[in-house]
């Protein structure tokens, strides 16, 4: 991993983020596609198959995003991104031939590959730029998803223009050319214009590549991003047959409110990796999901009309009715006021109406002339509530979501290379098909809930309950990991090496036996000492596992930095045991990070057996080992 940023880094960033856009814009492409030529009865597809037709593509892209990960792991960026970008194309260009919905549905399945560009891009990315930085550039990269925004503004004036406003409808099969032409003009750019890295790992087995995935904390995170990443792209497309067919908007005016909601929620998502670096991508991801359950809640309430009774009017004593009124019943010598009803009812769109309407008014249950007892009912209330949904207030609080949205897209992504940092693509991917695993399901399930409620705003429903889950499933285990482990009640867990002043005497101390002879590495074996120490004070002093884990990470870059460096002094003296040196640091370096997996738990007993392990393989590998080179410059 790079310790700074470079212009090679950006340049590739630049790269990787246009391409995303494109591919991103390409897997849409069906949101506004299906909806044309189902509203033009090009084909009769009805709800469930146009949610079907909306899925497709989306699945693709879910299940190829792991094997791509595990490709850009092993080869790098460069061949894997361009290989996607032509194969796509194919089926692209194919689309254009098609006649049913087997067909169609067949090709989508081919141009849904596209959605694997995520899980290249997010590992091609990370090997360019250090860890402190990462959190912006996977941010930045994310905005590429602002391609569903140019598909949904685009597309539909494109389509209007090839088919000269429906008149020659036959001419849509235009318009998959050309998103076809623009994938293989990208690819080639891509090839042109990037130069291919791989990460440190990629030497490990296919099951050393998938051993992360045993881990819960991955299927943790693909759950958020099955909700931030999944249902934006569900929405990306649902909503254009969504603001069609609840608010009888034209298809150019429905694909600009849906842009509207994917272009903030794609260009925001560098904001959100940006706030993951200064605040914690914890924070940010209580904030997401805590919104999205109040806003999938306020959109639920569907546009309606609710007539219910009222309160009536109530016969005080007996008499007959003498005459019935507009404003009034009177019997006998007693007149009893009611309300009539308005002649003009709010309904429709007519008025902007942002809080529900009331209507109330009284129907008489009495003729002239009736004779009638006393607390016998004269006029029954009616009272009417019509809620108008209004489309602005809808659309505002949609566009809200989709930017909160992409503001946790990027906080999931910020856990992966803390938690992860040697199997982005590999996690990453595997993230990122359960989130497009969610663009797939999404908009399939809203088919069905659509036709077996009758109501549009189910979908929300369904997000109000899978947000709450998961907010209430994040808090549990943030719970459980911030406390402090057992037995780390006092300051210090180990009250035998607490000096006066309430200071912690050193669990390693330098000295002549660590001195190797070579200045260089002396200081570098005393900083590692030192870096020890420091972890050993953080978890002696029982802070939260949270802080734990940046000096533990600290001391393990060092670790890696100083074999690198006494790998180039060996070499530079013919050290006769290099070979074999090298494959020790290898394989102590494998260890660490093993145990650093395994300590991600907060078990003490595992934070335990990592500092036992630094301390006697420090001992034993200095001594036994680095003073044979010491030995040998001597010589």
């Amino acid at each position: 991993m790079l310790k700074e940023a470079t212009a090679t880094s950006h340049r590739i960033l630049t790269v990787n983020t246009f391409a995303f856009t494109v591919c991103f814009a390409c897997w849409m492409l069906n949101g506004v596609l299906v909806t044309f030529l189902a509203s033009n009865q090009v084909f009769d597809w009805g709800p469930v198959e146009i949610g079907w037709l909306l899925g497709i593509p989306v699945l693709t892209g879910a299940i190829f995003r792991l094997p791509a990960g595990i490709l850009t792991d092993r080869y790098g960026g460069k061949p894997v991104f361009a290989s996607l970008l032509f194969l796509a194309a194919i089926p692209l260009y194919l689309l254009s031939h098609a006649n049913s919905f087997f067909t169609f549905a067949l090709c989508s399945f081919g141009f849904g590959m596209c959605g694997a560009s995520f899980a290249i891009g997010i590992a091609f990315t990370s090997v360019w730029y250090p860890q402190k930085n990462q959190g912006t550039a996977l941010g930045i990269f994310g905005a590429g998803n602002a391609g569903a925004a140019g598909t949904t503004i685009l597309a539909p004036t494109l389509l209007n223009r090839l088919t000269n406003d429906g008149a020659d409808l036959e001419n849509w099969r235009q318009l998959p050319v050309y998103y076809a032409v623009m994938m293989v003009v990208v690819a080639v750019l891509f090839l042109l214009l990037t130069e291919n890295k791989k990460p440190e790992v990629s030497s490990k087995t296919l099951a050393g590549l998938l051993k992360p995935l045993k881990q819960m904390r991955v299927w943790r995170f693909g759950l958020y991003y099955f909700l931030v990443f999944g249902c934006f792209v569900a929405f990306s497309q649902w909503l254009v047959p969504y603001f069609v067919s609840v608010y009888g908007l034209t298809l150019v005016t429905a694909g600009a409110l849906a842009a509207a909601f994917s272009f903030p929620s794609g260009v925001i998502r560098a904001l959100g990796g940006w706030a993951s670096d200064k605040f914690g991508a914890r924070k940010v991801m209580y904030g997401v999901l805590g919104t999205s359950v109040l806003v999938s809640l306020l959109l639920i309430v569907p546009k309606m009309e609710v007539v219910s009774p009222g309160k009536g009017v109530i016969a005080r004593g007996d008499g007959v009715v003498s005459e019935i009124l507009p404003d009034a019943i009177v019997v006998g010598e007693t007149s009893y006021p009611v309300d009539k009803r308005p002649a003009n009812l709010i309904t429709g769109d007519d008025e902007t109406l942002i809080l529900p309407s009331k209507d109330v008014w009284h129907e008489p249950m009495v003729k002239v002339g009736e004779a009638v007892k006393r607390k016998q009912l004269l006029a029954r209330g009616v009272t009417r509530i019509y809620f108008q949904a209004n489309v602005w207030v809808f659309a505002g609080l949609a566009i809200l979501l989709g930017a909160i949205w992409g503001i946790g897209k990027a906080a999931v992504y910020k856990h992966i290379p803390d938690y992860f940092p040697n199997e982005v693509g590999v996690v990453g991917g595997m993230v990122g098909v359960l989130g497009g695993l969610g663009g797939f399901v999404c908009p399939i399930l809203f088919g069905y809930l659509l036709e077996g409620t009758g109501i549009w705003t189910s979908c929300w429903m369904f997000m109000f309950v899978l947000s709450l889950f998961c907010l209430v499933w994040m808090h549990r285990v943030v719970t459980k990991m911030t406390q402090a482990p057992v037995g780390f009640e006092s300051q210090y867990a180990d009250q035998t090496r607490v000096l006066p002043g309430d200071v912690l005497a050193p669990l390693m101390q330098w000295g002549e036996k660590y001195s190797v002879g070579v200045p260089d590495m002396d200081d570098q074996h005393r900083t590692l000492i030192g870096l020890i120490n420091d972890l050993d004070e953080v978890i002696q002093r029982g802070r939260h596992i949270e802080d734990i884990w940046p000096v533990m990470d600290g001391v393990i870059e060092y670790t890696r930095v100083h074999f690198a460096a006494e790998e180039v002094y060996m070499e530079s003296i013919g050290y006769a045991d290099l070979d074999q040196h090298k494959e020790t640091h290898k394989q102590l370096l494998a260890q660490v990070h093993g145990l650093r997996e395994e300590a991600g738990s907060g078990d003490p007993d595992v934070l335990d057996r990592f500092m036992i392990f630094l301390e006697t393989w420090l001992v034993g590998h200095i001594i036994g080992i680095d003073k044979r080179y010491g030995l040998s410059t001597e010589a």
